[in-house]
């Protein structure tokens, strides 16, 4: 756990922020284990062996001594073993299900559940950018992937079950907010992004595996540079999805330009998605700054106090420290430097991530509609979840 000072008068939450699957899983493990009525569990990618099995064995537990419990992972990032967990889960009295299986292409439904979060009785909650699996734990031969959640108690709590059934909600005085967005909403978050760089006066940190942001955010980035505001970025020297970073390696020569300072982390494959803004405003979840996650369902928790800042700043520091720092005359792009002018695979990727951004994101819009650009955001509103469908019993 990432020490940090006590929470602000303001705050009625207790905020914790883990680091990496050795500090997540226990905690998480022990929260499933001491659950007194409900679970509600959603997780992109879940693993059917190694950790993902001690899950399930806490899960099938706690079904098994009355507690309610509801499991959703996605079609996508469970592919491989998602059939099983969920048929052993619901043999335990689960309910358990798969959203948008890889044969709802058939239909056009191609959004995916990418949420990572874990509800135990309307108290605690774990919300970050950690699937269920061993990559994230160091095992002698390899360093577990670099990524964080946050683990929350307090009222607000109580507000997020009726957010994931997609329920009407209230919220109490707090500085800390949920956001979650169902298949499309995911310009919602991005919109909070580009309100917070562009409101920024002194520092944006900015830690993130899948980075490949829009026109917007990206003009917000490189304006906050151009009036002085420090912005340093970490993001993927590894990665398990080779074209992402080709892509975000296209975007380096116009950010360098701006004066943001940029900086590859090698220790492991980064995955977190985490950002601080001046000290004041933390935002840590699921949703990556690229198109995809406009189309996914996200979530996102955006805390103003500052000793949760501290922390994240904390972490996101110590990983740049460790990191490679990137200048122009840096040959990242594969021929001769210049960041991407001689990249031409990172910026048919990158355009073509885009794209496919901008139809998976826009269902149901006419072309002209989606041209126009984003809706206007609507805090603490949810888009409906697209219907899942059930394997195995109940």
């Amino acid at each position: 756990m990432i020490d940090s000072p006590p929470a602000s008068r303001l705050l009625p939450e207790t905020l914790h922020l883990l680091d990496g699957g050795a500090q997540v899983y226990p905690a998480m493990l022990e929260a499933i284990e001491n659950a007194r009525r409900q679970i509600h569990l959603e997780m992109y990618a879940f693993s059917a062996t190694g950790v993902g099995a001690r899950f399930v064995a806490a899960l099938c537990g706690a079904a098994r001594r009355g507690v309610d419990v509801t499991v959703v992972i996605d079609g996508w990032g469970s592919a491989q073993g998602g059939r099983a967990i969920v048929a052993a889960l619901n043999e335990a009295g689960c309910n358990a299900t798969i959203h948008n299986r890889l044969r709802a292409l058939l239909v056009g439904r191609v959004g995916r559940n990418h949420r990572k979060v874990l509800l135990v009785d309307d108290e605690l909650a774990f919300i970050g950018g950690l699937n269920i699996g061993d990559e994230n734990l160091d095992d002698g031969s390899h360093v577990g992937w670099a990524d964080l959640a946050l683990e929350i108690r307090g009222p607000q709590c109580a507000y997020l079950g009726p957010m994931l059934r997609g329920e009407l909600h209230g919220r109490h005085d707090s500085s800390l907010r949920f956001h979650l967005c169902g298949l499309s909403g995911g310009w919602r978050m991005r919109r909070r992004y580009v309100t917070m760089f562009r409101k920024a006066k002194k520092s944006i940190l900015v830690a993130h595996g899948y980075f490949l942001p829009d026109r917007s955010v990206l003009r917000a980035i490189t304006r906050a540079a151009r009036r002085g505001v420090r912005v340093d970025l970490l993001l993927a020297g590894r990665t398990d999805v080779p074209f992402a970073r080709a892509a975000t390696r296209s975007l380096y020569r116009r950010l360098l330009r701006a004066g943001v300072h940029i900086r590859e982390w090698k220790g492991s494959v980064l995955h977190a998605k985490i950002a601080a803004i001046d000290g004041e405003w933390l935002l840590v979840g699921s949703f990556n700054l690229d198109p995809l996650s406009l189309a996914n369902l996200e979530a996102l928790v955006e805390v103003n106090d500052p000793a949760l800042v501290a922390c994240g700043e904390v972490w996101i520091r110590e990983h740049l420290l460790q990191a490679r720092s990137i200048t122009t005359g840096d040959d990242v792009g594969g021929r001769g430097g210049a960041m991407g002018r001689f990249n031409p695979l990172g910026g048919v990727a990158a355009r073509l991530a885009h794209l496919a951004g901008a139809l998976l994101g826009w269902p149901g819009r006419s072309r002209r509609a989606s041209w126009r650009g984003p809706p206007e955001e609507r805090v603490g509103e949810v888009e409906p979840v697209a219907e899942v469908e059930k394997v195995g019993r109940g």
